[in-house]
């Protein structure tokens, strides 16, 4: 079986207007899955696209995009063939108040993901250059990667997004002197403490890195502790589904997996990859 789970209906920095959850939308992106033999697909919108993420965080960026509202969302996507999901990002100090938003709905699966490190800024996001607040790379790495870490452990989410974002701009932003296992280090910990899905996405092969979320060495040390896998592509448009699914399979055979995760209202079950 293959999945893309990790889909957005809407493209990037779209506000209210078009409208894309319509049922010809949702056809062009199964059209597409069906077309690269995918048989598992799921919509995990930006919880930032919705009014209710603003009891969250109130942030400048999320409040420009803060234009639809959930429950129509939920009840839109489950009137499809979707699975349906939500990519949340992991607020510190906000676990209650994410918990309460997820817990509400009947998802069948919830990625979580570290986008923002708070006020210093966002890793992936020009506008809000995180690299202008912590310069040093080995001090950005090592922070990222615990707050994935954190994400792991909270209980809130049953996918790890992207795991190591951090290093989306590739040679655009300096890489860590330090060998970047040592910073992986603590989200396979918790990985292994908390039994979270890590998502394997195809989503870097498109970015400035050119490189499959986790990297090779990431994944490998997830192997090692035991972790169960998810599989994306992160597509933003029909075109992008199952992009590049031919090196994330490559890379899965190479570790010896063979499984992939599979969802239903939040419970999860293995099934035979390929």
């Amino acid at each position: 079986m293959l999945t893309d789970y990790h889909l957005h209906l809407r493209p990037d920095d779209t506000g209210a207007a078009p409208d894309y959850f319509t049922r010809d939308n949702v056809a062009a992106y199964r059209a597409a899955a069906e077309e690269r033999g995918i048989a598992e697909l799921g919509v995990a919108e930006h919880v930032y696209r919705f009014t209710e993420a603003l009891e969250v965080w109130d942030h400048p960026y999320w409040r420009s995009q803060a234009n639809d509202d959930l429950d129509a969302y939920c009840e839109f996507v489950r009137g499809t063939s979707l699975k349906l999901g939500l990519e949340a990002d992991f607020v510190p100090g906000a676990e209650d108040r994410i918990a309460s938003t997820l817990d509400a709905r009947d998802f069948d699966y919830v990625v979580g993901s570290v986008h923002f490190l708070g006020a210093d800024g966002a890793v992936d996001d020009s506008r809000y250059d995180v690299w202008e607040r912590i310069s040093d790379p080995d001090d950005l790495w090592r922070t990222y990667l615990e707050w994935v870490a954190r994400t792991a452990r909270s209980g809130l989410f049953d996918i790890l997004a992207h795991p190591d974002l951090v290093k989306l701009w590739g040679d655009a932003r300096p890489l860590p002197e330090r060998d970047p296992r040592a910073y992986y280090e603590p989200v396979v910990e918790a990985v292994a403490e908390s039994g979270i899905a890590v998502e394997v996405s195809t989503a870097g092969l498109r970015k400035h890195v050119g490189e499959i979320y986790p990297a090779r060495a990431f994944a490998e040390m997830l192997v090692e502790a035991g972790a169960d896998f998810a599989l994306s592509s992160d597509a933003h448009s029909p075109d992008q589904v199952g992009f590049g699914y031919e090196r994330a399979l490559a890379l899965l055979a190479e570790l010896g997996v063979e499984r992939i995760c599979v969802f239903e209202g939040r419970e999860r079950r293995l099934e035979p990859l390929g």
